[in-house]
């Protein structure tokens, strides 16, 4: 039985590699252009949002009141969930090598970090991490701003930026982004029920 499965998930992936390539091969290559080359691949490093995390955290403080504590607190189990279930779950149970780990791959595009993880591809724990949390903010803040939309830019931004700098697949970003998508989906819908809808606290 777990022979067959093992043989099942070789053929998936060998139908469905081809087209993946193709598109990688696209993103990397045909549609590079030397501002992606330099701005793509930091969008991919924590360290760059930080501006962008701390003024959530000073917004929520300064207009949520008590929720904002429930808020953080949901923020950080969708970090946790995605890590569990991309990192731990997913890719333990589903291995595909890397594009950057693979020499037929790596010899068609441009590689633009200077380290290709060793774990799997599949799925793209920044796409699940940053979609995740992406749905979760506009689902959450819609009703303060009407700027929550612009998460999903971001989230796509890093996602992309996976594919453009050659260490995932694009499927391993699609997959990723739906897993993540459906995190943040659960996690609002539960804070919803749990703390109510957030709204401007009057100063």
């Amino acid at each position: 039985m777990f022979f067959d499965s093992w043989l099942g998930l070789l053929t998936f992936w060998q139908q469905i590699d081809p087209f993946d390539t193709k598109l990688l091969v696209l993103i990397n290559q045909s549609w590079g252009n030397p501002i992606f080359d330099a701005v793509l691949p930091f969008t991919r490093q924590t360290t760059v949002w930080i501006p962008l995390y701390l003024f959530l955290l000073v917004f929520s403080f300064m207009n949520f009141g008590k929720k904002t504590w429930w808020w953080i607190l949901a923020v950080v189990l969708i970090a946790a969930l995605s890590d569990i279930i991309s990192s731990q779950i997913i890719k333990n149970a589903l291995w595909r090598v890397r594009p950057c780990r693979d020499p037929n791959v790596l010899m068609q595009i441009r590689f633009f970090v200077n380290y290709c993880p060793q774990s799997s591809s599949f799925t793209s724990s920044h796409a699940t991490s940053h979609f995740a949390q992406a749905i979760f903010f506009f689902l959450t803040l819609r009703h303060v701003t009407r700027w929550a939309g612009l998460f999903f830019v971001w989230a796509f931004i890093i996602g992309y930026a996976q594919v453009y700098c050659g260490v995932h697949y694009p499927t391993d970003v699609l997959a990723g982004g739906l897993f993540g998508c459906g995190i943040g989906w659960a996690i609002a819908k539960m804070f919803r029920k749990q703390v109510g809808m957030l709204s401007l606290v009057k100063q």
